[in-house]
């Protein structure tokens, strides 16, 4: 039986002038949790101007091991130091694609994800495909799509992907357009 990876996402608001101080907090937990056993990765996304939640987000390879990093004694230090940094935590955790689009309920149609992982993975393979093509070139089809795929899914998962969500937010998240509804034509 095999596990996926979970992510823990993490939204925080900087306290007033804390700015840098957080920031070094917060590299200081990312460089905490790639001692754990099951990391697989991490990263911060800064608020967009006029706002002050940064975005943290936190992978691991299963719910036990996360489990374990979220339980750690040195976790709770650092947790701990950080505490006057910010106001306010939101936590939630996620599996799979889904940590992309919000919390269950509030996601938008799969064929908005679709176009944003699309609109994500399209221009970013045509670059690679560009740039790493002829270098590829003389090598079989399954070594090519190996070395491809092992260097742009990191790319996609931690940025690209993430990038596209955060740009079309709006788009994603907009209720549907409902058309009105005319009145029934009156018989003369």
């Amino acid at each position: 039986m095999s596990t996926s990876p979970v992510t823990l996402m993490v939204a925080r608001r900087v306290a007033d002038g804390r700015y840098q101080d957080l920031i070094a907090w917060l590299r200081e937990g990312e460089q905490l949790a790639t001692d754990f056993p099951g990391y697989l990765g991490s990263g911060v996304l800064a608020p967009p101007p006029g706002d002050n939640e940064f975005q943290i987000i936190f992978r691991f390879v299963d719910e036990q091991t996360l489990h374990a990093w979220e339980h750690s004694a040195s976790r709770t230090a650092w947790l701990s130091r950080g505490s006057d940094l910010f106001a306010h935590p939101k936590e939630h955790r996620v599996s799979g694609i889904e940590g992309w689009f919000g919390a269950a309920g509030q996601r938008p149609p799969r064929w908005k994800q679709a176009v944003a992982i699309w609109l994500a993975f399209f221009p970013v393979s045509l670059l690679f495909n560009f740039v790493l093509g002829p270098l590829l070139a003389d090598m079989g089809l399954l070594p090519r799509v190996l070395i491809s795929t092992a260097c742009l899914t990191p790319l996609m998962v931690y940025f690209f992907i993430p990038l596209s969500t955060r740009l079309l937010a709006n788009w994603l998240n907009s209720p549907p357009v409902r058309l009105p509804v005319s009145a029934t034509p009156q018989k003369h």
